[in-house]
């Protein structure tokens, strides 16, 4: 029977040492230079896709790994960039980061959208950008341009002109993908009254009975297997950073009421991070999109309903926070428009990904100096939590926040207080 311990130090964190780090503000948004001027703005088709990966990892060899998580339903691989400093490797207190593109096939901003942000961030590092270097040097990075390729393969033969509102949107078995994950929120609704945690619950048995993709399952598995903290799935259909829950608390689709989450505040947060970012966003909406009005971000239910999604899954299943970003009104824009794209997207890009260090990162050992494994950590006040013995909690910027780690067979937790700064 042991004490859970927890030691802590503010500031930016140290490679090697066993610490916390808590940032109490975003990282500045430095200039960025014009490396980008040389990127080729176009749609990349699949082989095309894995050629522009490919040569990122002989452009920089050193913080990159290119790896499949699985394959789609026509054998294509679903690849995934990784980009860090020591690339293949899980490093104490370096917290995982990943954006998914193109989960509809049709919908094709974020799928290029990633295969920019690979370049210009092996580009920037290459130069000594030094914003680029560090968020590389603190961040394990994986980028999934496209989770449906398969679905995009069929939206692209008829192209932007041609496109219809749905063709490509499903994957070849006829599935949306983003309504195929094991729905979670009934689960963790029924025990918001009793005060339940509403964190890491386990798949029921009866979702494996249903008819899983292959590309969910490929997600599922790879979700399983890297402690993802922060993450962002990029849509098309309007202009507007999403944030959990999507599932609504009651009956209906449209406008079904806002359905809270125990980190509602952090979810604002972040999305709020995104929009203010983005070139229109927040501001003009893009024309004919309306969420600007409300500062371009929205609750899911409060928007329409859904059941399903990767969005509350990640949440609900494990310990990653990820918004879903619609980038655009429409969803097939001509590559003549894909310059200005990522003109609008590119700081935003990088913002978000800068705030999965807004928080506090640590390991927690038992009185030996130990490390332990299957610890939970709580946040006060917060009935949503995170496990494992080394973690990362994202807290609202100023956020005065008591974490209390524990585990089975510990006799009493030692709790860990930051103030407000």
């Amino acid at each position: 029977m042991g004490t859970v311990q927890a030691a802590y130090t503010l500031g930016k964190r140290n490679k090697g040492k066993m610490i916390f780090a808590l940032l109490l503000a975003a990282l500045p948004a430095l200039a960025l230079a014009e490396v980008d001027s040389g990127f080729v703005f176009e749609y990349h088709r699949y082989t095309a896709l894995r050629s522009v990966l490919l040569a990122v990892t002989q452009d920089c060899p050193d913080i990159t790994r290119l790896y499949s998580i699985g394959q789609s339903v026509q054998g294509r691989e679903l690849w995934v960039l990784e980009i860090s400093d020591n690339p293949g490797q899980h490093e104490l207190g370096e917290p995982e980061f990943k954006y998914v593109g193109n989960m509809h096939g049709n919908e094709v901003r974020g799928r290029e959208l990633i295969l920019l942000l690979a370049q210009y961030l092996c580009g920037e590092y290459k130069a000594g950008n030094s914003r680029i270097v560090s968020l590389v040097q603190d961040t394990r990075i994986h980028l999934m341009p496209t989770m449906n390729p398969d679905g995009f393969e069929v939206a692209a033969n008829q192209g932007p002109d041609g496109n219809g509102w749905t063709t490509g949107r499903n994957n070849m078995q006829g599935i949306d993908l983003n309504r195929n994950f094991p729905q979670l929120n009934s689960i963790a609704y029924s025990g918001e009254s009793s005060g339940t945690n509403q964190d890491h619950i386990p798949i029921p048995s009866s979702y494996w009975s249903g008819t899983v993709a292959p590309e969910t399952q490929a997600i599922i598995t790879w979700l399983q297997s890297y402690p993802f903290v922060l993450s962002a799935n990029m849509h098309d259909g309007d202009l507007v950073a999403n944030y959990p829950y999507d599932t609504a608390k009651s009956g209906g689709f449209w406008g079904s009421g806002y359905a809270t989450t125990p980190d509602d505040a952090l979810w604002r947060d972040l999305a709020t991070t995104y929009a203010q970012a983005h070139g229109t966003m927040a501001t003009t909406g893009g024309g004919s999109c309306g969420f600007h009005t409300q500062g371009g971000i929205t609750n899911g239910a409060d928007w329409y309903s859904l059941s399903g999604g990767m969005q509350d899954f990640n949440y609900l299943h494990t310990n990653c926070y990820e918004l879903t970003l619609e980038l655009g009104c429409d969803k097939y824009p001509r590559e003549s428009e894909l310059r200005t794209e990522w003109t609008y997207n590119k700081e935003s890009l990088l913002a978000y990904m800068e705030q999965v260090h807004i928080g506090i990162k640590g390991v927690v050992t038992d009185t030996n100096g130990n490390a332990v494994a299957d610890a939970k950590i709580m946040v006060q006040g917060n009935n949503h939590g995170v496990t494992s013995g080394k973690f990362t909690v994202i807290v609202v910027h100023c956020q005065c926040t008591t974490l209390t780690p524990s585990t089975r067979g510990c006799d009493r937790a030692a709790t860990t207080e930051k103030p407000n700064i």
